[in-house]
């Protein structure tokens, strides 16, 4: 098996200015409680493809309801590797969970970027039968897959990036 990539968490002080924005009413003392549970994520089996990824926190997601949560980790990989977010597949089975960009795409130089390369992850409850999804702190909600890619003979490609969502396009 190719090693390819380390996972880690980003600073306090990036984490706490993440959490602020998302979480604007919690006090300061509530992020770095978090911060201090973050749990990097791990393969379940020696067989399992995909890296789990933990709740900071418990939450439920009604029907057709969606949250955004930081994840306080970041992904340092080679480059030619992607790491790719996606739902537990039970969740996905259970619950419709899914990622509201369908899947995650994490680049190798997001690492790099102005906030660290910190991982977030929207998720909907997109069920059609009316269940509540309620995920526990420290439980496995999604996992990531790190995937090898291409690029064509005439690519050109010479953009840094400095952000997340969009960055590469502006």
């Amino acid at each position: 098996m190719q090693k390819i990539a380390q996972f880690e968490m980003v600073s306090e002080e990036q984490f706490l200015k993440d959490f602020a924005k998302i979480f604007p009413e919690s006090a300061i003392s509530d992020g770095s409680v978090l911060y201090k549970n973050i749990k990097l994520p791990k393969r379940a089996t020696s067989g399992s493809a995909g890296y789990d990824i933990y709740a900071l926190y418990g939450f439920t997601l009604q029907p057709g309801e969606t949250r955004l949560m930081p994840t306080g980790i970041r992904c340092k990989m080679e480059e030619g590797w992607v790491l790719q977010i996606y739902p537990r597949s039970g969740l996905g089975f259970n619950y419709r969970l899914q990622l509201n960009n369908t899947v995650g795409i994490i680049d190798s130089d997001y690492y790099g970027s102005n906030n660290e390369g910190h991982i977030f992850i929207k998720v909907t409850n997109d069920t059609n039968e009316k269940k509540i999804l309620r995920i526990n702190r420290g439980d496995a909600f999604c996992q990531g897959i790190f995937v090898p890619f291409g690029i064509t003979v005439d690519d050109d490609a010479d953009g840094i990036r400095n952000g997340g969502f969009g960055s590469t396009g502006k």
